[in-house]
């Protein structure tokens, strides 16, 4: 399940959107209606309704500030009591709008860091935090709530406390990603980190009064525990997971722990609930091959953990992975022979043993792809019993997974019937998550496996008639034929329009969460990709939801964005393309009175975005200081790029995130490469061709070949081929590097990488459809090659893969495969952007890559 993903499900259906109004968060508190004295006011902001004093003036921009947690079942009275001790005593502070935002904060899927969190108080000064403490822990003393895993607890209430910032600043951090900051004794702004854990800033001295509360946190140890833990293996908002040794065995074990009143399901029941109902499971299927053995179900502080059997082995979800043919473009017919047996002989142990767990009388509840593990010798085991029941029970499993969860009509065993039945597609086709959306298509997927794996249509079949009984009224499979590219255009259009909800302020279009970090304007998953998509692949142009954009333009929220993709300059540019010129220099205006210097080097934020955009303002429009503007950002890049280390073989290969410099267009070197080439184009200078070379260097450092020939980049725990962040991007820029320097010092190196890309760009295969992290773009990238025939045909065929029906014609979901999206990064916009490249008669590019960049010869053409 995608944690972050997950809570952005609650509120719609079809969309991904945020509890940010009573539409999408259900009936405000009660509280949130009490009179205020005058002067004071009460505020929207995101999902918060904060509480204003009349002209005070002493609120600090950072500080010791106290967040009061609840459970959903005391939260009004939690809030009814910090109401009544702030308002009279002029106390600034902000609460959850309503039950059901906090539930979304509070459930299993939600971020651990702020999870619990219901009102935050901002105090003057430490005295006044101290004197809130006593006498509002006091009143509150007892009150059950999830622990604040970001703060330090106040006794045994519902009140925590943790430095951060008071007031909205934002800084850029060493990725280069704007996030919000609090200020050092030097006046500096750094990140305001908000980890699952207490972590003050170093020069953050801690208060006498609090000394005895991290006391006491830390007097809870495992110190005493007969279990050794090694390293964690999962965490959710309920709790982690955890390799053990038992000490006194010797035993590799695993513990699973339980927060109390944290990770919520659909019942409301908490982590604690479900380990004991896992625990009492366990028991009963003692002896049935595949069930882990249970050791021990114990407390720890307010803690629960439950040891059972290690079972060594991978989820199958990942070794579906590691033998998929679909994304090997060298896989044989004999490969893919061996995968559909083993799949079939998977799908038969994995039937056997829900067979021997429905002859006890329990219905499992959660089976799919991540709940089973593989075995070195290929048996298996399954994980995870936290939402079995007894078969007699009415009520439903109350967590999930989307691709195969039962409909609301199954009852007792039917629940793991029809996930068996989901399995079967999952394993040759891991889409299913797109049946939480629209069962029926199924019977495509089952079209798709038919036509690429040599199985039985009665094994698929068997499975299809499950999950959409025969007599469903059949519907026609989605197409994407190159032939028919005005129709397929048409119909992502009418998807798209269809969404559109210009009565909202904070967003146009529906698409990918993020746009509630960064705002619904921009490029990425905002109005302004979108609008643009529409506009440059002959879709149309449409004055209301320009004026919608023209709008946002005008006033932009504070703390909005500045780069490409996220933020301004993207607006711009797609105010620009769409006509509206003057709003789009006085917009590059507000961005270049901003700090923009010190934005990240990165093509999707930082610098090598804003210069490219000002570099094609500037051929545009002929003024000079915009030229000046984006070769400085150029010129920053430039001396930003570290010379590559020496290589060390004692040192671990360096990969792409996790701590270390990411790789790619759009977050990685490759972006960076890009803004100094087109400064090469305008000046002439040697040196940027060359620091567009380190540049490049830089990102294949990160890069790995795989055994089929296929260049990838090497995130540690996957590899990934993608226009992002992955090996395509880079080749993309690749190319346009050797079109310009042909007989250079890294020729060789640079075309053998170009060729790796492009055979990454050849597999029948990928688990999403977007233009950032998908087909569409190994499509964009396939189109801007000139390529033709069968390896650019078929990525068009097989985006009909994904497609779905939606307001009368075909979207396509983002990522997480949750819910539908429509914007340029990971929907539908995206989608149409690439099939314009492709198949459009006239040029379709993407913002700030629009350089001149033919195929070198002998790179893979």
């Amino acid at each position: 399940m995608e944690q972050d993903y997950q809570q952005f499900c609650m509120a719609d259906p079809s969309f991904y959107d945020a509890m940010h109004s009573e539409q999408t968060a259900g009936e405000s508190f009660a509280t949130a209606s009490r009179t205020l004295p005058d002067g004071w006011t009460i505020s929207d902001q995101d999902d918060w309704l904060v509480v204003d004093p009349a002209q005070r003036q002493d609120i600090p921009q950072q500080g010791w500030k106290i967040h009061a947690s609840a459970t959903v079942d005391n939260a009004e009275r939690v809030l009814g009591a910090v109401w009544d001790y702030c308002v009279p005593r002029g106390i600034s502070f902000k609460f959850l709008r309503s039950l059901t935002a906090l539930t979304a904060r509070v459930s299993k899927y939600a971020p651990r860091g702020y999870s619990g969190k219901l009102v935050t108080i901002y105090p003057e000064n430490d005295t006044a935090c101290e004197t809130i403490l006593l006498e509002l822990g006091r009143l509150l003393d007892g009150e059950p709530s999830p622990y604040i895993l970001s703060d330090l607890r106040w006794g045994a209430g519902p009140l925590y406390v943790r430095y951060g910032a008071f007031a909205n600043r934002y800084t850029v951090d060493d990725r280069g990603e704007v996030v919000e900051a609090i200020e050092d004794p030097d006046g500096t702004l750094v990140p305001d980190r908000r980890d699952p854990v207490f972590r003050p800033p170093a020069w953050a001295t801690l208060p006498d009064f609090l000394a005895p509360h991290l006391a006491a946190r830390n007097a809870v140890t495992t110190t005493e525990l007969p279990y050794q833990i090694e390293r964690v293996l999962h965490f959710s908002n309920g709790g982690g997971i955890y390799l053990a040794r038992d000490t006194r065995t010797d035993e590799q074990v695993v513990l699973k722990e339980g927060r109390p009143h944290a990770g919520l399901d659909a019942w409301k029941h908490d982590a604690v609930q479900r380990l004991g109902r896992e625990y009492d499971t366990l028991r009963a299927l003692a002896g049935i091959p595949g069930i882990p053995r249970v050791h021990d179900l114990f407390w720890l502080g307010e803690h629960r953990f439950l040891a059972m059997e290690y079972i060594d082995g991978d989820v199958l979800g990942k070794a579906v992975v590691s033998r998929y043919p679909l994304i090997d473009p060298t896989a044989t017919p004999e490969r893919y022979a061996d995968f559909t047996e083993w799949a079939v002989r998977i799908h038969e142990q994995v039937t056997r043993t829900i067979e021997q767990v429905h002859e006890r009388g329990i219905v499992y509840g959660d089976l799919h792809l991540f709940n089973i593990i593989v075995r070195p010798d290929d048996t298996i085991a399954l994980l995870d019993f936290e939402v079995t029941s007894e078969v007699d029970e009415v009520s439903r499993p109350g967590l999930g997974n989307p691709g195969f969860a039962a409909p609301s009509s199954a009852r007792g065993f039917d629940i793991d019937r029809y996930s068996l039945a989901c399995l079967r597609l999952a394993l040759f086709l891991p889409m299913t998550t797109l049946l939480g959306l629209h069962r029926l298509k199924a019977r495509h997927f089952a079209e798709i496996i038919a036509g690429h794996f040599p199985i039985s249509r009665s094994f698929l079949d068997r499975g299809v008639n499950v999950i959409v009984p025969p007599d469903t009224p059949a519907a026609p499979d989605p197409r994407t034929d190159p032939a028919d590219w005005t129709e397929v255009r048409d119909q992502l259009a009418r998807a798209v329009l269809a969404s559109a909800t210009p009565h909202r302020e904070d967003r146009l279009f529906p698409g990918d969460p993020r746009q509630f970090a960064v705002g619904g304007l921009g490029l990425a998953h905002g109005a302004a990709g979108v609008l643009y998509a529409l506009d440059v692949t002959g879709a149309g142009r449409y004055p209301e939801h320009e004026r919608w954009l023209l709008r946002g333009a005008a006033n932009p929220p504070s703390g909005s964005r500045l780069g490409l993709y996220d933020g301004l300059h993207g607006v711009a540019f797609a105010l620009d393309h769409l006509g509206h010129r003057q709003p789009a220099l006085d917009l590059v205006e507000v961005c270049l009175a901003e700090d923009w210097e010190q934005l990240g080097p990165d093509l999707f934020g930082g610098l090598s975005g804003v210069g490219l955009n000002l570099l094609e303002l500037a051929d545009a429009t002929g003024e000079t200081g915009l030229r000046t503007a984006g070769l400085r950002a150029a010129e920053l890049v430039a001396a930003r790029l570290e010379p590559l280390p020496e290589p060390d073989p004692d040192e671990p290969r360096p990969i792409s995130g996790g701590g270390q410099p990411r790789a790619g267009l759009l977050r990685g070197c490759a972006g960076q490469a890009m803004l100094l080439l087109r400064a090469h184009d305008l000046t002439g200078e040697r040196e940027l061709l060359d620091r567009a070379a380190l540049a490049l260097r830089h990102d294949l450092r990160r890069c790995v070949v795989r055994d089929s020939g296929t260049l990838e980049v090497d995130e540690g725990w996957r590899t990934m081929p993608y226009l992002d962040g992955g090996s395509v991007g880079i080749g993309m820029v690749l190319d346009a590097y050797l079109a310009r320097d042909p007989d250079g010092p890294f020729t060789d190196q640079f075309t053998e990488a170009a060729a790796g890309a492009w055979r990454a760009a050849q597999s029948t295969m990928y688990i999403l459809p977007g233009l950032f992290t998908g087909r569409a773009g190994i499509l964009f990238y396939l189109a801007g090659r000139a390529a033709t025939g069968e390896p650019l045909d078929r990525q068009v065929r097989n985006l009909a893969w994904h497609a779905l029906p939606y307001g009368g014609g075909m979207a396509f979901p983002g990522d997480g495969l949750l819910r539908l999206s429509m914007d340029l990064a990971t929907g539908t916009a995206g989608v149409l952007l690439a099939l314009g490249a492709a198949l459009h008669d006239r040029p379709v590019r993407l913002p700030g890559l629009g350089l001149k960049s033919p195929a070198p010869t002998g790179a893979g053409l």
